[in-house]
């Protein structure tokens, strides 16, 4: 759609970047909110802006104004991930907790699994027009499923917690701080395959529906959730989080080397085992590492890594799409993913040792709470 516009590579990729400038700004606060006040009302503002936000596709067509309406967007994304996490974690049992975790995060892939498909169906059939006031009807639906939902005690820091409880502490502080430049770099190999992948496919020539791409990575992603969670629990987070890492590696050296239909789709399963590994086993060990009154903000900041990646893969891979190649882009974010194995195996836990353990799935976490 954007390119339809007349936008440059590097537009699209501002543009589409601009999504994480919603999400980083406003986390922070959403997180905050979430703790003060409760989940539901954090994910109800997700839904309500999800609901507005296609509406100005409709009319807005200039590139800086959908910059400002994309960054708009993404406070659905902010506020509905930092609510649904605090609020899964507020009713998952200790002892299942990865388990429990894994298995409330399968139904992002199923969306994830019909969205693009059905959106790059729908885009090609009735046009774009169409297409957005059916995104606003799906937002409207989950906001009245949302209004039946039973808001969790709010549950308050004990005395003398306060000192610990800063955004910069909390941000920089070991058990936060590792998990952040791991979702950062991450950020930006997702960011590039969210944003790249249509116009890297159409570049090669190869025909193969963009949207099937998702499809199988979320497909992926769906069934390596059923089992991860609950195994995490018996061998720990560490380990699976490297395994996690290693994949995504491996599909984006894959897409760097892809020429067929076939290799895309199987880069697209690969990436989807490693995000649907990924995202509930950095979730899950925020939950091991954060009060109950906390929640909220230790997921906003652990994924405001996320959204810091995702913002500047666009601009910052965009110019190096223009000089180097979609593919080449690729290639360079596969590193990225190689350089987060080596801090997360050296950096996890307390000392050099322990850390390399941890992420072996040989020792336990240093920074997890006892009976949280």
């Amino acid at each position: 759609y954007i390119e339809s516009v007349g936008a440059t590579k590097l537009q699209i990729g501002i543009v589409m970047g601009s999504f994480a400038i919603g999400l980083l700004f406003f986390r922070p606060l959403l997180g905050r909110l979430a703790d003060w006040r409760g989940r539901k009302i954090v994910l109800l503002i997700g839904t309500l802006v999800a609901v507005i936000a296609p509406f100005g596709y409709l009319f807005v067509k200039s590139i800086p104004l959908l910059i400002v309406l994309r960054a708009f967007h993404g406070i659905s994304i902010a506020a509905f991930t930092t609510g649904f996490n605090a609020l899964v974690a507020d009713i998952a049992p200790l002892e299942k907790r990865g388990e429990i975790i894994g298995y409330m995060s399968l139904v992002n892939p199923i969306g994830v699994a019909i969205g693009p498909a059905l959106g790059g169906y729908l885009q090609a059939g009735i046009g774009n027009q169409i297409l957005f006031l059916i995104t606003a009807e799906l937002a409207f639906v989950a906001f009245l499923g949302l209004l039946t939902i039973v808001n969790p005690p709010v549950v308050t820091h004990q005395q003398g917690d306060t000192k610990n409880s800063q955004f910069w502490q909390i941000l920089f502080s070991p058990r936060v701080r590792t998990p952040a430049i791991i979702m950062l770099l991450v950020g930006l190999a997702f960011g590039a395959l969210h944003i790249f992948i249509p116009l890297f496919i159409k570049s090669t020539a190869v025909n193969l529906n963009s949207g099937l791409f998702y499809t199988a990575a979320a497909v992926a992603s769906f069934s390596v959730r059923l089992f991860t969670g609950k195994a995490s629990d018996r061998f720990g987070r560490g380990l699976f989080i490297t395994i996690s890492l290693v994949f995504y590696t491996l599909s984006l050296s894959l897409l760097w080397l892809a020429n067929s239909s076939a290799a895309f789709l199987f880069a697209a399963i690969i990436e989807g085992i490693a995000s649907g590994t990924l995202i509930p086993m950095i979730t899950a060990l925020m939950v091991d590492r954060a009060h109950p009154y906390e929640r909220g903000r230790i997921f906003a900041m652990c994924l405001m890594g996320l959204d810091v990646g995702i913002a500047i893969a666009g601009p910052v891979l965009g110019s190096v799409a223009e000089y180097l190649g979609y593919r080449n882009t690729f290639g360079l974010c596969a590193g990225l993913t190689f350089l987060s194995i080596i801090i997360f195996v050296t950096l996890s836990s307390k000392d050099l040792p322990s850390s390399v353990r941890f992420a072996l799935g040989r020792g336990q976490d240093a920074y997890a709470l006892k009976d949280t």
